[in-house]
């Protein structure tokens, strides 16, 4: 009987200490997710060139130039620049009409916005005529306020930054749970990190990097998730990405099929996960010799789950220890260990919601969760696993 009350015990200390440890990290961001304090106004005098990544885009590509062209900044203070990367249609041709400066990149052997991205970077700083550069992608809009954003805070130090992340069309129960889950990932837990003053990532959509910055870190992000990679380089280099609260980029998120979602979806996941097995060590070997608190918690980063892992950890802790406590008695603190988790993960998630401002329809959609975490786990199961530059096709192309 000792024996195996200590097997059930050693069992439920593997399943509750990472879920104690996380549920404690995400308890503490929420407790820090108050609005933050902005900077004083820019002098306006930064230049800026926007680099539009663009892979058969011609169907929205004009619409995206417009809204740039609406931004609050003097009209040659910044640069539109599309990136046409291998395009088999008229993206570079409909840019070009629009009024955006067109590079066109064919490559077939080395395909992804990584590689379009460096291709940009490279005429940029031939061109030497930018301060900083802006990275929007082409099916999303931005609030007039982006270049501003990013100025006043250059202005004062800051050489990697990352705007506000939102969904630009939450028409659907899966947009708007989208949504609500960037409140909590995004603007909650990025409000936290810059109160912590260590780096917030990049998203891969609205982030800007100084060109000393791009000069002394080589963009050579290639991977499914070349944004947390490079916003992975940027803190190994002592560059930490700072928070624009007040500035949105917001993406189309809404999938032409099912099959472009679960391809998307199933990218975003495998890349995070090759990041985290190739990443993690590496970071907390420089946060332990240089003291780096940045480094540190981009390793923390990558090893915190999606939320949809977290609570199924939680959900089979608080089933065991359920099972447990039914056995014997002895056991039921385990269970208060359980619910106070539940609660954590529930507050965490009501804080998102808060923040995405989904009001009662975002509210109710959240129903829907545990049907979108089944989907995400047989998504995981699947073997086809996409690599490169697969454009996700929407409803507005």
């Amino acid at each position: 009987m000792a024996l195996l009350n200590l097997l059930v015990v050693l069992v439920l200390l593997a399943l509750a200490v990472p879920a104690a440890l996380v549920c404690a990290y995400l308890l503490l961001q929420t407790l820090m997710s108050a609005e933050l304090r902005l900077p004083p106004p820019s002098t306006r005098r930064l230049r800026f060139d926007i680099v539009v990544p663009a892979h058969n885009e011609a169907a929205g590509i004009t619409h995206t130039i417009a809204n740039l062209k609406q931004l609050d900044w003097p009209a040659d203070g910044y640069r539109i620049l599309v990136v046409a990367d291998n395009c088999d249609d008229a993206t570079a041709a409909v840019a070009s009409a629009a009024g955006a400066i067109v590079i066109e990149r064919h490559d077939p052997s080395q395909r992804g916005k990584g590689y379009a991205l460096k291709f940009a970077f490279q005429r940029c700083h031939a061109d030497a005529w930018a301060d900083a550069i802006v990275i929007v992608d082409a099916d999303s809009e931005v609030t007039s306020n982006l270049l501003e954003a990013f100025a006043s805070r250059i202005e004062q130090g800051a050489h990697a930054l990352q705007a506000r992340y939102g969904v630009l069309n939450p028409d659907s129960w899966r947009t708007r749970l989208l949504t609500v889950a960037i409140g909590a990932v995004d603007t909650l837990r990025c409000r936290a990190r810059e109160r912590w003053r260590v780096s917030v990532g990049l998203r891969g959509n609205g982030w800007c990097a100084t060109r000393q910055a791009l000069e002394q870190v080589s963009y050579n992000a290639f991977s499914l998730t070349e944004d947390l990679e490079y916003g992975i380089a940027l803190g190994m280099a002592g560059y930490r990405v700072h928070y624009t609260t007040e500035a949105e980029a917001a993406q189309d998120m809404t999938p032409a099929s099912p099959q472009a979602a679960r391809t998307q979806r199933r990218r975003w996941e495998l890349g995070r996960l090759r990041l985290m097995r190739s990443r993690t060590l590496p970071l907390l070997r420089i946060a332990l010799q240089r003291r780096s608190l940045v480094c540190l918690d981009l390793a923390l980063d990558l090893l915190l789950l999606p939320l949809t892992y977290v609570a199924l950890q939680v959900g089979v802790l608080l089933v065991a220890s359920l099972l447990a406590s039914w056995w014997h008695p002895d056991f039921m603190p385990w269970v208060w260990l359980s619910v106070a988790g539940v609660l954590i993960l529930f507050t965490y998630v009501m804080r998102g919601w808060q923040l995405s401002g989904m009001g009662a329809r975002g509210l109710l959609d959240l129903l829907g969760a545990p049907a979108f975490v089944a989907w995400k786990l047989l998504l995981m199961l699947s073997r086809n696993h996409p690599e490169g530059w697969v454009r996700t096709e929407r409803k507005r192309s």
